[in-house]
């Protein structure tokens, strides 16, 4: 090969590098499931499942403090159950059956002083129109787990309607460990609380920006954008500290008195997510381990809950 021609060489596999490297898509499929079977194959209680099934897309319109608009669609659903789903005496239930189902959408300001605001409103049933019953069988049946029992007594039906607010501000970083301020707060007919704690992250590679993050799902990215989809891979902590004025899935819904089982919440609850995240080409994953301190008064109830967190995620033009 001659000098001419491996120059030629060189310049192609530099260029083409270069492409890889400076990735932009604009648009993501996310699939999100929390379930206790992830952390324990013989623990079936509480919050036992959450399925979220997400788009994502990248607005082309910025300002001169917005970095980027990120809309997203989603389908998601909560399921809760006593500590086992197949308790036959509704004496026994420790806190209600109870399923939510709801579609919401969603924009994400990303803004340029590295903090985020978000604002969801989701939209939905609570109750037996969730068809919590029939998504548990149908689960319990593919891994082989004894039929559910005791729907008959869940949360009854009624109109859902929750408008989510999430803050998060950097506080310190560097190119390996950050710390982010998060807040959230949710106001509607089945959840109402506020939270506040922290995130942070120990890079196994040099982090990015919370706002050019898979962290926040700010990973998105377009010819108008000043930043491209990077490689990330990292450890994550997130504590928080909440106080709960209202829960529907425990208290039953204001709108609907009939619900035959509830109880009485505890207003103060502390959670703690530690986790992995990491990307590999368009495909982004994590997994999660959750913990929670105990959400309704009743003695039966142990003061801490664990479950696990499984996320796949798809980037495209």
């Amino acid at each position: 090969m001659s000098c001419y021609e491996t120059k030629n060489l060189f310049f192609i596999l530099l260029s083409s590098i270069s492409l890889f490297s400076q990735r932009k898509y604009a648009k993501e499929f996310s699939f999100l499931n929390d379930n206790d079977l992830y952390i324990s194959p013989n623990q079936d209680r509480y919050y036992t499942n959450g399925m979220f099934f997400s788009y994502r897309y990248l607005s082309n319109n910025t300002t001169e403090k917005l970095e980027k608009k990120i809309f997203e669609i989603q389908i998601g659903h909560h399921m809760y159950t006593p500590f086992k789903a197949t308790v036959e005496q509704s004496s026994d239930h420790d806190r209600p059956f109870a399923g939510y189902l709801f579609g919401s959408f969603g924009i994400h300001r990303f803004y340029k002083n590295e903090t985020i605001l978000k604002t969801t409103l989701q939209l939905g049933a609570l109750g037996p129109s969730a068809l919590s019953k029939p998504m548990q069988d149908f689960i319990h049946e593919i891994y082989g787990f004894k039929k559910a029992i005791g729907w008959e007594d869940q949360i009854s039906d009624a109109l859902a309607v929750n408008l989510k607010i999430a803050y998060i501000k950097k506080l310190a970083n560097d190119n390996y460990l950050d710390v982010n301020w998060v807040n959230n707060i949710r106001i509607g007919t089945v959840y109402t609380d506020f939270s506040t704690g922290f995130y942070g992250r120990i890079g196994l590679k040099p982090l990015q920006k919370i706002i050019n993050s898979i962290a926040f799902n700010a990973n998105l990215n377009n010819e108008n954008t000043n930043f491209n989809n990077e490689i990330e891979s990292f450890l994550y902590i997130k504590p928080m500290f909440s106080y709960v004025a209202y829960d529907a899935t425990i208290e039953g819904s204001f709108l609907n008195d009939s619900s035959p089982i509830t109880y009485d919440i505890e207003p103060f609850k502390f959670t703690a997510e530690i986790g992995i995240r990491f990307t590999a080409n368009r495909f982004n994953f994590g997994y999660a381990i959750n913990y929670h301190t105990k959400k309704l008064k009743s003695m039966r109830v142990p003061k801490g809950n664990f479950y696990g967190t499984l996320l796949f995620n798809y980037q495209f033009n």
